[in-house]
């Protein structure tokens, strides 16, 4: 199972041709993390995280997968409508639907470029941002019980790293709200990093509720499942 889903998570990155994978044109930083609603499996939602990734953004993400109650009715009465992904910008009071608007939004607020081809050719992206999702069978679609931690975790990840999207899936499925790192490559956030962590490895998961922190997809996950899943 695991070296099933180590391969059709290299095949999503594949089929994205790695969008999320590099920061580019990063512009007027964010006093505070955006706060984004979404589920993993969402191809839509995929969209904006890369674009977050690319522009090197901090991101408090609220998982709204399917059958999930935690954050997704948060979501649909706030913004009206049962539809993700959904932005809300504490720094600017914006609240977005719309795939499409918020990158565009993003690129126009905090980059200092035009949003890259992966993420500007409307069909080009969303078909193979569908077939990324279809390449992972809806992983990170739907709720798992769990219970909620009292304090949001943190991942230092990136969008186009295959291991890194595999305990995006199961924080998702677990609906465990975390502070999401960006530190793809070229993030200057990347030094910082390492002083933390020790080396320039991701994913890496720190849980403030244990004091835990761990390297390694599969420890996470384990580390999740134990910890949170009923």
């Amino acid at each position: 199972m695991r070296s099933y889903d180590v391969a059709t998570s290299f095949a999503a990155s594949i089929l994205r041709a790695g969008s999320g994978m590099s920061v580019a044109n990063p512009g007027q930083r964010p006093e505070q993390p955006l706060e984004l609603y979404e589920f993993e499996a969402c191809p839509y939602c995929r969209k904006v995280r890369e674009a977050a990734s690319v522009l090197d953004l901090e991101l408090m993400i609220y998982p709204c997968p399917r059958g999930g109650r935690r954050f997704r009715l948060v979501a649909s009465r706030r913004s009206g409508k049962t539809q993700f992904p959904f932005l809300v910008d504490p720094n600017t009071g914006k609240e977005m639907l719309e795939s499409d608007d918020i990158v565009r939004y993003l690129f126009a607020t905090y980059g200092a470029g035009a949003a890259p081809l992966a993420l500007s050719l409307p069909v080009l992206t969303d078909v193979s941002s569908m077939l990324a999702s279809v390449a992972r069978l809806g992983a990170g679609g739907s709720v798992r019980r769990a219970r909620a931690p009292e304090l949001p975790l943190e991942l230092w990840s990136f969008e186009a790293s295959p291991y890194c999207r595999l305990v995006r899936e199961r924080l998702c499925e677990l609906e465990l709200q975390y502070l999401l790192h960006n530190v793809a490559k070229g993030s200057p956030r990347r030094e910082g990093f390492v002083a933390r962590s020790g080396k320039m490895m991701v994913p890496y998961l720190i849980d403030p509720n244990t004091g835990t922190g761990i390297f390694e997809s599969a420890e996470i996950c384990s580390y999740l499942d134990r910890t949170y899943a009923r």
